[in-house]
């Protein structure tokens, strides 16, 4: 059965399959994506993972650790449908845009979802580990001071967050490419630092679980829920590892306001 309504789609995804266009298959990365009402946000974490104890901040930073962060992928923004072609807008993304869009077929096949790329022959396969459950809500934010884009999706008790760069990465084909032409470490630690993040929500507030930054896992995002306000306040680390709080201009917000 095809999909054609992204209304059908809210909760939390994993992949479990990609077979990409050059017949190469992946079993092993670890795929999270957590759909709102159009609103989402999306983690791919490769296996191989080094050791990051003792990294409690950007410039903590080693080289073995930027080339595995670099092989990361993660995006944000909103999920939309035409003719039965879904499309994943990446206002936010860890990797430099790609050369077409994210497009692509979805289709039910028992209880694991099939996307067929439009623009490149690719399959993934999908699991709804999920279904959505109240709150469900996505917002769209701003910090103006650091000039930054972000996105917040919270489904239940899970929450996806993403924060983009205040500049635009090099053109290059990928982040890894980027960090090979750097031209010195603080410049490199410099191009990873964008954050998606996955995690629980609790009465003892928003704690992060999986983030591109790895430092940034087991901390809090957010200590207290939502406010119907055009502001909110999250948690961060400097490059150096001094907590700041960061101050967002809410400017748009899909589903319940809690």
């Amino acid at each position: 059965m095809h999909e054609t309504d992204v209304g059908r789609l809210g909760g939390l995804w994993r992949r479990s399959l990609i077979v990409r266009a050059d017949d190469t298959r992946d079993i092993d990365t670890w795929v999270r994506w957590l759909q709102g009402p159009n609103g989402y946000v999306d983690l791919r974490q490769p296996p191989g993972r080094p050791d990051f104890t003792g990294a409690r901040c950007l410039r903590d930073l080693t080289r073995t650790q930027l080339v595995w962060m670099a092989g990361q992928d993660g995006f944000a923004g909103r999920l939309s449908v035409s003719d039965g072609v879904f499309e994943w807008r990446r206002d936010i993304d860890f990797q430099p845009p790609g050369p077409v869009p994210d497009r692509g077929w979805l289709t039910r096949d028992g209880d694991v979802m099939v996307e067929k790329g439009y623009h490149s022959p690719y399959i993934e396969h999908w699991h709804h580990d999920m279904a959505p459950r109240p709150p469900i809500q996505a917002l769209w934010l701003r910090d103006g001071a650091a000039g930054c884009a972000g996105r917040v999706v919270r489904v239940g008790d899970i929450f996806a967050y993403a924060r983009g760069r205040p500049d635009t990465l090099p053109e290059q084909s990928d982040l890894g490419a980027c960090i090979a032409g750097a031209v010195s470490i603080v410049r490199a630690q410099d191009l990873v630092d964008c954050e998606i993040a996955f995690g629980s929500v609790s009465a003892a507030g928003w704690t992060i679980e999986r983030s591109t930054l790895p430092f940034k896992e087991g901390r809090r995002l957010l200590t207290h829920p939502f406010l119907d306000l055009d502001r909110i306040e999250t948690v961060d680390l400097d490059a150096d590892g001094r907590e700041i709080v960061r101050s967002w201009d809410v400017t748009e917000i899909e589903g319940e306001r809690t």
